[in-house]
């Protein structure tokens, strides 16, 4: 890539890069159709999600900790170009005394300026420079790498809410059809129509189907829990939100890869820090070989004196150009080899970690597209399975009121078809979550020139 290659001019040649692939081998979702990711949720067309995002990363301390390494940076970078310049002070003092035996009690003061200047001529400030330049935009991409992972738990949170609500739903539905089917059973068995077997099995199946949906409630109302949790908000506020739009799943807007797949590769912030920190990591190489390496410093100052004494005086102005300094590293024990040794080790493991997560961009791209192929093939057959196994319950649950069908035929045709149901609302939440999943691989949108505008606001 790229960024590997722009380090080797400072840095020893990296070792075989990894590359991306020139086409995805996982088929693209609608045809490859461009849209633009950085406004993806609005998509979803539910107001609801993306306030809560936003109310997300208000509260998030991930992104606190984010912004708070990018001020930091931000400062060291400063620091750093600052280095590279002259350093000017100014200074005053005033002394009383006798500086000679033939001069009677007076008193000196001087005002003046002293400068200061490291003559850079083996790079060593420039690499330091270099190194927080890179790492201020590792922080900004960081940034806007927590900004992605916290959308994407919320809208998983909000995603697993709404499913679990239309399980509730539908287990719900399953419970009142039992505990139906229990008390006509129950009469049926007191008239003696009915053995008191069948009675029991219908109390036992009403019971397991009421054990079902107290569990479902209960997995709901702590997905109600984590997303107060992640948002800031109250949970009796927050419930009145939710309430409008209960077990009504969020959809996606139709969204596709803008260009395959390096452009896709490049939107992803955390690799595009991890490639700042391998550039910050050949310029502390830099720097530490620089740092062997004769070191020149030039002063100077200027200031003007005054000198009472005896009720007469002396003042005028002094100046000096120099010492004009030349520093040569003869021994220091092995330190500075050791540092140079120190930083190749730690440039050698920022390109393995690099090299690392290209690859696992990739594959989590391809994971994506794959479960969004998978969904989407499975989706009409699902569908048809739910609407048939619900029309065989309805047509069982009436053969078995005029007498023609079992209670157990009853039960087992019940089962399927909740199965069914339940597998077509599980379908739908992993769909739902495959395209958060791509959103997260594709980096939310992100391009290198962005963060450091919006990270400022």
């Amino acid at each position: 890539m790229a960024l590997l290659a722009a380090c080797a001019s400072t840095a020893p040649p990296p070792s075989p890069q990894a590359t991306a692939p020139t086409q995805w081998q996982a088929p693209l979702p609608h045809n490859g159709q461009l849209t633009d990711l950085t406004r993806w949720w609005q998509q979803f067309n539910d107001p609801l999600l993306t306030q809560l995002i936003d109310a997300a990363q208000k509260e998030s301390p991930t992104l606190a900790s984010a912004a708070s390494r990018l001020e930091q940076s931000r400062a060291t970078r400063v620091a750093a170009g600052g280095a590279l310049l002259p350093t000017l002070d100014a200074t005053a003092s005033t002394v009383r005394g006798r500086t000679d035996l033939a001069l009677p009690v007076g008193t000196s003061t001087s005002v003046g300026l002293q400068a200061g200047w490291e003559l850079d001529l083996f790079g060593g400030g420039r690499a330091a420079r270099d190194a927080a330049q890179a790492r201020l935009e590792g922080a900004e991409a960081s940034w806007h790498a927590a900004r992605v992972a916290v959308a994407a738990e919320v809208a998983s949170d909000y995603l697993a809410l709404r499913a679990c609500e239309a399980q509730v739903l539908q287990t719900q539905a399953d419970a009142t059809s039992r505990a139906e089917s229990a008390r006509l059973t129950d009469l049926s068995a007191k008239a003696g129509f009915q053995s008191p077997a069948n009675a029991a099995l219908t109390r036992a199946s009403a019971a397991q189907s009421n054990a079902l949906l107290t569990a479902q409630k209960a997995q709901c109302d702590m997905t109600v829990k984590a997303l107060v949790a992640l948002t800031g908000l109250d949970e009796p506020g927050l419930r009145s939100q939710l309430a409008a739009g209960a077990a009504r799943l969020p959809e996606p807007a139709q969204i596709a890869i803008q260009t395959v797949p390096g452009e896709v590769l490049n939107q992803r912030p955390d690799l595009f820090a991890s490639g700042r920190d391998l550039v910050a990591a050949s310029a502390d190489l830099s720097q530490s070989r620089a740092a062997r390496l004769p070191r020149i410093t030039l002063a100077g100052s200027i200031g003007a004196t005054r000198l009472d004494f005896g009720g007469g005086h002396s003042e005028g102005t002094t100046w000096s150009v120099g010492p004009l300094a030349v520093t040569l590293p003869l021994f220091d024990g092995g330190t500075r080899r050791a540092n140079v040794d120190a930083a190749r080790a730690r440039y050698d493991a920022a390109a393995i970690t690099y090299r690392s997560q290209l690859r696992g961009a990739v594959r989590e791209v391809e994971e994506a597209l794959v479960q969004l192929q998978s969904t989407a093939g499975r989706g009409d057959d699902a569908r048809i399975a739910a609407e048939g196994f619900e029309t065989s319950f309805r047509a069982t649950e009436s053969r078995y009121k005029s007498g023609a069908a079992s209670l157990f035929e009853l039960e087992d045709a019940r089962r399927s078809a909740v199965q069914a149901q339940s597998a077509l609302i599980d379908l739908q939440r992993e769909r739902v979550a495959a395209w958060i999943l791509l959103y997260r691989a594709l980096g939310g949108g992100w391009t290198p020139a962005g963060p450091t505008t919006q990270a400022k606001n």
